[in-house]
């Protein structure tokens, strides 16, 4: 499917790096960036996001290129979307609605599968406003609606009963997850979880260190299913639980993050995160900060966290080890495709599972405030 890329720079970011992003995330959803528009505003235009004169440049584009679908790095309102659409008459998405696609793509297990469906109608909810113009028609009928019930008030219902249906199925999922985990915590065994922005390498780093066979891809969001296995670290630490969860990305839905919870609750429950960076990307520092954000919002920003510097060898760096003034591990550089690094990160996981054993043993009363730890760019 041939698209054409619109972003507007508001003069906040890396506009530059925005714009490669929602390229790879064409891509990833199936359809080939034919052409791409920018503009610059101060804000979105009420009507069109863009205004009326580039959206008529739009309009031409579509038309030179045989353009199928535009696609927009922008969050539109159901009216700006309307609009638009009507005025190019070709399916315009907005940033929502195309990575919502590429998740409804990749789910494969049955909970993934739940989850995207949720997040798909919660989005869909709000873009039923005066959508089409057979929703404005009131119809009755015995066993079908009640008297004068439009349409638009019966698709309403209709997806609210299957949104309640959705999170019942979702809530007895996380249920079995809470006693999945009270079992882990029951063998004592050391919990790890990977998180970071997607596409730096987690996968790829799971697979190595677990021999798990996840499925790997240079594109976003290739692994959305949260995968743990049990790897025996040595005898200092033991049985260590590692887990692969979904990349997080720049402006992600909100619904997404709702529906997608019970998934990251394995991130909610762990005993140390590793923080996933691709360390050859320019915007690293920035992705951090969208991967810390996502953290906040689902209660994970307490555990204590590592910073892994992935693809090393694509940066020309070194495997090392940083610490900070409080002489724990701040930060691992390794390369997850070449296996550099690799004996550093376990001496990490290693040293980080011996302090909670004996933070477990300390008493209460002498257990030392929580350090806090600040890292730099290299």
């Amino acid at each position: 499917m041939r698209a054409a890329l619109v972003g507007v720079d508001f003069g906040q970011g890396d506009f530059a790096a925005s714009i490669e992003e929602l390229m790879l995330l064409a891509r990833s959803a199936g359809v080939e960036p034919i052409t791409t528009i920018t503009g610059k505003r101060s804000s979105p235009d009420a009507a069109y996001f863009v205004g009326s004169g580039k959206a008529d440049e739009i309009g031409h584009a579509v038309q030179d290129h045989q353009v199928e679908i535009v696609i927009f790095n922008h969050a539109l309102s159901p009216a700006q979307q309307r609009n638009l659409e009507k005025r190019l008459n070709v399916r315009v998405l907005d940033r929502t609605s195309l990575i919502l696609d590429i998740f409804a793509q990749r789910a494969q297990s049955h909970e993934g599968k739940l989850q995207v469906e949720l997040a798909q109608l919660q989005h869909l909810s709000t873009r039923l406003i005066r959508g089409w113009t057979h929703l404005e028609r009131q119809k009755g009928g015995i066993g079908l609606r009640g008297p004068g019930e439009t349409q638009l008030e019966t698709d309403r219902r209709l997806i609210g009963e299957r949104v309640r249906m959705l999170r019942a199925r979702l809530a007895k999922l996380r249920k079995q997850h809470e006693t999945q985990r009270r079992s882990r915590g029951r063998n004592n065994a050391f919990s790890v979880s990977l998180v970071g922005y997607t596409n730096a390498g987690k996968s790829t780093l799971f697979n190595t260190m677990t021999k798990a066979g996840v499925y790997v891809a240079d594109q976003l969001f290739a692994t959305l299913d949260t995968t743990s296995r049990r790897v025996f670290m040595g005898e200092e630490a033991g049985n260590v639980v590692i887990s692969d969860t979904v990349g997080f990305v720049r402006e992600l839905p909100h619904q997404l993050v709702a529906a997608f919870r019970a998934t990251l609750e394995e991130t909610i429950h762990a005993d140390l995160l590793l923080h996933v960076v691709d360390g050859a990307s320019p915007v690293r520092m920035e992705q951090i900060e969208e991967v810390n954000a996502v953290l906040r919002e689902i209660g994970a920003d307490h555990i204590p966290q590592i910073l892994v510097w992935n693809k090393i060898d694509a940066a020309g760096l070194e495997p090392a080890v940083e610490r900070d003034e409080h002489d724990k591990i701040s930060r691992v550089f390794i390369s997850a495709r070449t296996g550099d690094g690799l004996d550093l990160l376990r001496a990490a996981i290693t040293e980080a599972a011996q302090e909670q054993r004996e933070a477990n043993l300390r008493p209460k009363d002498d257990t030392p405030p929580d350090a806090i730890s600040t890292f730099t760019d290299v």
